[in-house]
């Protein structure tokens, strides 16, 4: 590596942290502002909320970084060019694409480390923060162990009306088993008061509840104090995921919630938009860097106030076309795979266009 490189690298790597700790920064006032209050009414214990504000940043971090990204880029281009720098790196023989390259490079380290951070750390850091929230602030939230309604099997809905996690206890169950041959005819019913899952036969045990078969000529029923369900598909663990939201859910889990949704015959859109997005997005540093580090490096009028406005410019625009597309696939007007990348790839056209018109 030469010395220009280990120069730029350093230049760029500094920057981006302070965009990162500025931005995050920002964002830990404004939300202290509004929330501490709340939390001194309800005598939150202080590593309550230094706990809270510790799994507040990661999502911050992770919105922001490709937009400290190509703040960073920018800036230190624009410094290069400004004082004369990039003249004189040109004048040695190097060429625009190899000034570009320490950069990129950096860049692409970057993405391939956020696509983990936005996979697995921020889900389980927004996981913890909403926890927070609803039982210390008063969001607003529906407790997420509530009204939990899935398909168990082809022929089997299950409904809960809530789910006490530590207990592995269910409250208020209804299992509907339907005919195979006519998924409109049900053929029994079970509901029962409570639930719980049993850890050595690994199967469910149903309180004080009422069983109904149904056939053509009427129905049966019959009340039980307890009744063990020993064809039910799921577990405690599987209603832990179901409660979840999509965008508090790691990759795993997120694959095999969208093959559950396929197998179900429920739509997967929006899972499969989220799961595409968590490399779409981390990517985006990389895009953005391509697409305006070569507009940054002519020396322009107005010194780094024209390079900060640009930045505002690029990443308004970025946003913008994401959200566009976001609203088209949510509709169905475009693929999950292409909503999630449709602004990369507009971009990186962008930049594969203008950047031979630079080079010149």
């Amino acid at each position: 590596m030469k010395t220009i490189d280990r120069y730029l690298i350093k230049q760029f790597l500094q920057t981006i942290i302070f965009g990162i700790f500025s931005f995050t920064l920002i964002f830990v006032i404004i939300n202290m502002v509004d929330n501490i209050g709340s939390f001194l009414d309800q005598n939150v214990p202080a590593g309550i909320i230094i706990h809270y504000y510790i799994v507040f940043e990661p999502d911050i971090i992770k919105l922001m970084t490709p937009v400290s990204v190509l703040f960073a880029a920018l800036f230190t281009a624009g410094k290069a060019a400004n004082l004369s720098e990039l003249t004189a790196i040109k004048a040695s023989g190097v060429s625009l694409y190899r000034f570009m390259a320490p950069f990129l490079i950096t860049a692409f380290v970057i993405s391939i480390l956020s696509i983990y951070f936005a996979g697995y750390v921020v889900p389980a850091a927004n996981q913890d923060k909403e926890e927070i929230e609803m039982k210390y602030l008063n969001s607003g939230y529906n407790y997420i162990g509530s009204n939990i309604i899935f398909q168990d099997s082809q022929t089997r809905i299950v409904s809960i009306s809530y789910f006490d996690t530590p207990r592995d206890q269910a409250v208020r169950v209804s299992i509907e088993d339907f005919a195979k041959d006519d998924p409109t005819r049900m053929v029994s019913r079970i509901d029962a008061a409570n639930m719980v899952y049993d850890t050595l036969s690994h199967s469910w045990v149903a309180y004080n509840g009422i069983e109904r078969i149904f056939t053509y000529s009427g129905q049966s029923v019959s009340y039980f104090s307890k009744k063990e369900l020993r064809h039910l598909n799921f577990t405690p663990a599987d209603l832990s995921e179901k409660q979840q939201k999509p965008e508090n859910m790691n990759l795993t889990q997120l694959k095999k919630l969208i093959k559950s949704q396929e197998r179900a015959g429920n739509d997967p859109t929006s899972s499969l938009i989220e799961y595409y997005s968590r490399f779409s997005f981390p990517l985006s540093s990389l895009i953005v860097v391509f697409f305006s580090l070569p507009i940054s490096a002519n020396k322009r009028r107005g010194g780094l106030a024209v390079q900060v406005g640009l930045n505002i410019l690029v990443t308004f625009i970025y946003l913008v076309f994401m959200q566009i597309s976001l609203a088209f696939g949510k509709n169905g007007a475009l693929s999950p795979l292409l909503t999630a990348w449709s602004a990369n790839l507009i971009f990186l056209a962008a930049a594969l266009i203008n950047l031979p018109k630079v080079q010149q």
